[in-house]
Protein backbone atom coordinates (compact mmCIF):
# COMPACT_ATOMS: atom_id res chain seq x y z
CA UNK A 1 0.00 0.00 0.00
CA UNK A 2 2.83 2.30 0.30
CA UNK A 3 3.50 2.64 -3.24
CA UNK A 4 -0.06 4.51 -3.76
CA UNK A 5 -0.14 8.13 -2.66
CA UNK A 6 -2.98 9.51 -0.56
CA UNK A 7 -5.16 10.85 -3.44
CA UNK A 8 -4.69 7.11 -5.65
CA UNK A 9 -5.76 5.62 -2.17
CA UNK A 10 -8.66 7.87 -1.89
CA UNK A 11 -9.63 7.28 -5.64
CA UNK A 12 -9.11 3.99 -5.26
CA UNK A 13 -11.32 3.51 -2.16
CA UNK A 14 -14.40 5.77 -4.22
CA UNK A 15 -13.88 3.26 -6.84
CA UNK A 16 -14.03 -0.02 -5.30
CA UNK A 17 -17.06 0.96 -2.85
CA UNK A 18 -19.04 1.87 -6.41
CA UNK A 19 -18.48 -0.78 -7.81
CA UNK A 20 -19.01 -2.90 -4.92
CA UNK A 21 -15.54 -4.89 -5.14
CA UNK A 22 -14.95 -7.45 -2.34
CA UNK A 23 -15.47 -6.02 1.09
CA UNK A 24 -12.04 -7.17 2.40
CA UNK A 25 -10.06 -5.21 0.00
CA UNK A 26 -12.63 -2.06 0.81
CA UNK A 27 -11.56 -3.00 4.21
CA UNK A 28 -7.75 -2.56 3.67
CA UNK A 29 -7.89 0.56 1.85
CA UNK A 30 -10.10 2.08 4.80
CA UNK A 31 -7.31 0.53 7.44
CA UNK A 32 -4.51 2.25 5.36
CA UNK A 33 -6.64 5.29 5.34
CA UNK A 34 -7.16 5.53 8.45
CA UNK A 35 -2.88 5.00 9.22
CA UNK A 36 -2.40 7.68 6.93
CA UNK A 37 -5.19 9.55 9.01
CA UNK A 38 -6.67 10.31 5.73
CA UNK A 39 -10.23 11.88 5.86
CA UNK A 40 -13.01 10.27 3.47
CA UNK A 41 -14.68 12.57 1.12
CA UNK A 42 -18.30 11.38 1.65
CA UNK A 43 -20.24 13.08 -1.10
CA UNK A 44 -17.90 11.15 -3.34
CA UNK A 45 -18.43 7.75 -2.58
CA UNK A 46 -22.04 8.30 -2.11
CA UNK A 47 -22.14 10.65 -5.72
Amino acid sequence: MELLNDELLEDTYIAAVQFELEPEFIYMLQLEMRRRKLGLREELVTA
